[in-house]
C-alpha cells in the first residue's frame, strides 16, 4: 500500500470517527472516569465483537452499557439472567392459535440490536447455549424456522466474580465467543467524589442524546475494515498468540508448565479486528504495535487457560500474558 493510500484512509477515518467524541461526551454525563471501559465498549461496537464485563456489583457496568446504547438509535434490550430461565425466555416460542389451528412464532427479546445480558453466569447451560447460537451464527431457530438477526447485533454481558452461589460458570466455548473480556475496577477517590456529587439524588435527571444511527455504525465498520495493518504487525500478532501455545520458542520456557491451553486462531482474528477498531478510535488509518498492546490483554485474558501449577504459584492468565507481551519482539 502506498503512502498516498494510507493518507486517504487517514482522512476517511478522521471524517467517519467524528461521532466518537459525541458518544464519549454523552456517556460521561452519566459515567465518571472508566475511560478504558467506554473505549472497549466502542471497540466492540466497531469491530462487531461481543463483550464480557467482569467486576463487583456497583461499578456501573450495566449503566455504561445502557448509556452507550442510548446514544445509538437502536433497539436495546436488557435481560436479567436467573437460574430458573428457559431458552424460550430468550429466543421466543411457538404459540398455538385456536382460530386457525396453526402454530405462530412469538419472537423473544433476543430479536434486538444491543443485548445487555446482566449476570450471564446465573443462567443454566441450556439458556447459555441458546445465546451462543445467536452470538456466533447471528441467527435464532424457533421450531423448524431459522431467523436471521438484524445488524448490528451485539451481546454485552456482565458477570459478578465474587458471588458463586447460584451461578453456572460459562463454558470455555462460550467465553471464547466474546471478543473482549474487560475487567472493571473501582474508581479512584477523586472520581468517587464526582460520582457522589452527581448521583446522590433520589432521582438523578440526566438526559442522553442520540448521536448515531445503525447505518452510521455500519458505515464506520466498513471504514474499520479498510484500516491498514502492515504484514510485520500481522506477524507480531501471530507471534503473540503462538507464544501462548509454545512459550519455549520465545525465550519463555518458564511459562511452559503454567499454560494448560493457549489461545486459538480466533484470538489472532479478534486481536487484529480489535487493534483496527482501536486505531479508528484514535483517528488513525493504520495499526501500530502499541494498538495491539493496548487492546491485547482484553482479547487474550479469557483465552489462556492456566494450569494447576500456575494456580499453586498464584499466577493469573494476566501475569502470563504480560510476560509474553514483554518478551515477544516488537516490529
Amino acid at each position: 500500500m502506498t503512502h498516498s493510500d494510507i493518507t486517504a484512509i487517514n482522512e476517511k477515518v478522521k471524517k467517519e470517527s467524528s461521532f466518537i467524541d459525541g458518544i464519549l461526551l454523552e456517556t460521561q454525563k452519566v459515567i465518571v472516569g472508566q475511560r478504558d471501559l467506554l473505549e472497549r465498549l466502542l471497540v466492540g461496537l466497531l469491530a462487531n465483537g461481543h463483550i464480557l464485563l467482569e467486576g463487583v456489583p456497583g461499578l456501573a457496568k450495566t449503566t455504561a452499557v445502557k448509556t452507550i446504547s442510548a446514544t445509538i438509535q437502536t433497539k436495546f434490550r436488557r435481560l436479567q439472567f436467573t437460574p430458573d430461565m428457559l431458552p424460550a425466555d430468550l429466543t421466543g416460542t411457538l404459540i398455538y392459535d385456536q382460530r386457525t389451528g396453526e402454530f405462530k412464532v412469538k419472537k423473544g427479546p433476543l430479536f434486538a440490536n444491543i443485548i445487555l445480558a446482566d449476570e450471564i453466569n446465573r443462567a443454566p447451560a441450556k439458556v447459555q447455549s441458546a445465546l451462543l447460537e445467536a452470538m456466533q451464527e447471528r441467527q435464532i431457530t424457533i421450531g423448524e424456522e431459522t431467523f436471521r438477526l438484524e445488524e448490528p447485533f451485539l451481546v454485552l454481558a456482565t458477570q459478578n466474580p465474587i458471588e458463586q452461589e447460584g451461578t453456572y460458570p460459562l463454558p470455555e466455548a462460550q467465553v471464547d465467543r466474546f471478543m473482549l473480556k474487560v475487567k472493571v475496577d473501582y474508581p479512584n477517590k477523586d472520581e468517587e467524589l464526582k460520582i457522589l456529587q452527581r448521583m446522590s439524588f433520589t432521582s438523578p435527571a440526566i438526559g442522553i442524546q442520540t448521536i448515531i444511527t445503525p447505518q452510521d455504525l455500519l458505515r464506520a465498520r466498513s471504514v474499520v475494515d479498510e484500516i491498514y495493518i502492515d504484514e510485520k504487525i500481522q506477524k507480531y500478532i501471530v507471534d503473540i498468540v503462538d507464544a501462548t501455545r509454545s512459550p519455549q520458542n520465545y525465550r519463555l520456557s518458564e511459562l511452559k508448565g503454567l499454560i494448560h491451553y493457549g489461545a486459538s486462531p480466533r484470538a489472532s482474528i479478534y486481536l487484529t479486528l480489535a487493534a483496527k477498531a482501536y486505531a479508528f478510535l484514535q483517528g488513525r488509518g493504520y495499526v501500530t504495535p502499541q494498538d495491539v498492546k493496548s487492546i491485547g490483554m482484553d482479547v487474550l485474558r479469557h483465552r489462556v487457560i492456566i494450569s494447576y501449577e500456575a494456580e499453586a504459584e498464584e499466577k493469573t492468565s494476566e501475569d502470563l500474558i504480560k510476560a509474553i507481551f514483554d518478551e515477544v519482539e516488537v516490529p
